[in-house]
């Protein structure tokens, strides 16, 4: 015998799918805070002992460097800035405490209330690609010069001089500079470091 539909309980909540494999998510941070917001989901599920679902947070960064009085200074940038990729099996206990977590604004996907949306594969594959080349990659320049631009020799012979960018060569961190010496252009290849913007 059928059991009728009005004896279903009419207060059980629907159930959510729980994948059981970890996939990639999207989480929307305050931009600046990513760092932060990642310190603290990782305390909060090491607290509660939710390893074995969220296995990994990841901050895509890249080191650039820019010279201030001849002086090079680096530093880490966000490659995605407002953006954590979380690698997890989303239990409710999980996003709850992700969506909790202060400066968190929520995961990307189809809006605020629906449930988060797995990265396709597609994006996985190019944004882990992308990560591993940003690691190799080393440091690169904040604002590369340009084309016309009017910078100051900081080393080597030609100190104190100041030029006009003919060329740039991004790949070689190179520039070719004319610089006025004793009233005549005077091509000169410099490397980034050697220069300063004016």
């Amino acid at each position: 015998m059928a059991t009728p539909k009005s004896a279903a309980k009419p207060d059980a909540a629907p159930e959510v799918k729980v994948p059981l494999t970890p996939q990639w998510y999207v989480l929307r941070a305050v931009t600046g805070q990513e760092k932060k917001v990642k310190q603290y989901i990782q305390a909060e599920v090491t607290r509660l002992k939710l390893d074995p679902y969220v296995f990994e947070l990841l901050i895509p960064m890249e080191k650039v460097f820019e010279m201030r009085n001849g002086k090079k200074r680096t530093r880490e940038k966000s490659h995605y800035p407002g953006y954590i990729m979380v690698n997890a099996i989303l239990r409710p206990e999980v996003i709850q405490i992700i969506k909790e977590t202060p400066s968190v604004i929520g995961f990307a996907g189809k809006g605020k209330d629906a449930p988060p949306v797995p990265m396709r594969e597609s994006e996985i594959k190019r944004m882990l690609g992308q990560f591993d080349e940003l690691s190799e990659q080393g440091e690169t320049m904040e604002n590369p010069y340009h084309r016309g631009e009017t910078i100051k020799v900081m080393d080597g012979p030609f100190s104190g001089f100041t030029g006009v960018v003919e060329e740039v060569d991004e790949a070689k961190k190179k520039l070719k500079v004319t610089v006025k010496i004793f009233g005549r252009n005077t091509p000169l290849e410099l490397n980034y470091l050697q220069v300063e913007r004016i």
